[in-house]
């Protein structure tokens, strides 16, 4: 699935996979750098939908308080 169009939660539970996969040593030498990697793009995904999500509470409230 692409990154863009992932939900946060889809993005986290995946990262949470590999996170434990990792942890546990299920995953292989061979496979530890795929894995990373794919970890690093969905902290991005996160990151971003975090950002966005801040960015509209901040207006939604701005609009709030502007109405007050």
């Amino acid at each position: 699935m692409s990154e863009k169009k992932m939900t946060y939660k889809e993005a986290l539970e995946e990262l949470e996979d590999i996170v434990n996969g990792i942890e546990s040593e299920e995953v292989d030498v061979d496979e530890l750098a795929k894995k990373v990697e794919r970890a690093s793009k969905l902290l991005n995904v996160c990151s971003e939908k975090l950002k966005n999500t801040e960015e509209e509470v901040d207006k939604i409230i701005e609009k709030l308080n502007d109405s007050e």
